[in-house]
């Protein structure tokens, strides 16, 4: 039993140093899921200039937060807010200071043969489950409630909504059928892979506080090797180029 048990704490230990430790080559962008898939066409066309492995950690940006507090070994953190950008920087855990990369906007999404032409259609008894993602962890989903309360009709359908970790996991809510319409980026539906899949309205942006989404370089891609902080400082300087915005601005996003 003993020997069982030392095993176990072994490969507990090996897991975790696995999580750890990563390839000096690699550079590991953490994404707030709503920006999966155009940080994914951000990277392609970054690569074609600048060799090099990039991996993508999509999450809520809650969730993301809380790892890099924990000491995840990140490189950039590409947040679907400013707030929580801030806070990474004000724990002295950035290279550089929250600089805003685009703006989001949240838009009402169905897969189904469903009325989306506005907030009043969520009062329609047809329209069952609203998928709606974490206010706690996901600011799409501060968005959502914001613009349901200002709307006057949150307290007639809140029994309806069914809370998603993040974006992305609303959006397999959608797709599975799991929910009859969900709330979700622009930049989602925009998307080559979702583009002709449903039916969305924008929700107008008097409704919700400003979606800016801030990145930094954190302060792991200061700890690695020179040429991975090399790298890691060219693609943040690509993200505000002519092809970086014309890339956010072909999946939604606002952009200076």
């Amino acid at each position: 039993m003993r020997h069982i048990i030392k095993m176990s704490i072994l490969l507990g230990l090996v897991f975790t140093a696995s999580l750890v430790k990563t390839d000096g080559q690699n550079l590991r962008i953490a994404v707030a899921a709503n920006a999966q898939f155009v940080t994914d066409s951000l990277k392609k066309a970054f690569q074609k200039g600048h060799p090099g492995k990039i991996e993508l950690i999509v999450s809520s940006s809650g969730k993301l937060t809380a790892q890099i507090e924990h000491g995840a070994p990140y490189d950039i953190f590409m947040s679907a807010d400013m707030l929580y950008a801030k806070t990474i920087f004000n724990a002295g855990n950035a290279l550089t200071k929250p600089k805003v990369y685009a703006a989001g906007k949240l838009v009402l999404w169905t897969t189904k043969d469903l009325p989306v032409t506005g907030l009043d259609a969520l009062k329609n008894p047809a329209i069952k489950s609203i998928a709606v993602a974490s206010p706690k962890t996901a600011p799409y989903g501060v968005a959502a409630i914001t613009a349901l309360k200002k709307a006057g009709i949150y307290a007639s359908i809140k029994n309806k909504i069914v809370f998603g970790e993040s974006i992305s996991q609303v959006n397999q809510y959608q797709l599975s059928g799991a929910t009859d319409v969900a709330f979700t980026a622009l930049s989602i539906v925009q998307s080559p892979e979702l583009r002709h899949k449903g039916k969305w309205t924008e929700i107008s942006s008097n409704l919700y506080e400003p979606i800016d989404q801030g990145v930094i370089i954190l302060k792991h891609a200061g700890n690695a090797n020179s040429d991975q902080l090399k790298q890691a400082k060219d693609f943040y300087q690509f993200l505000f180029s002519a092809q970086g915005k014309a890339i956010f601005t072909y999946f939604g996003y606002n952009v200076k």
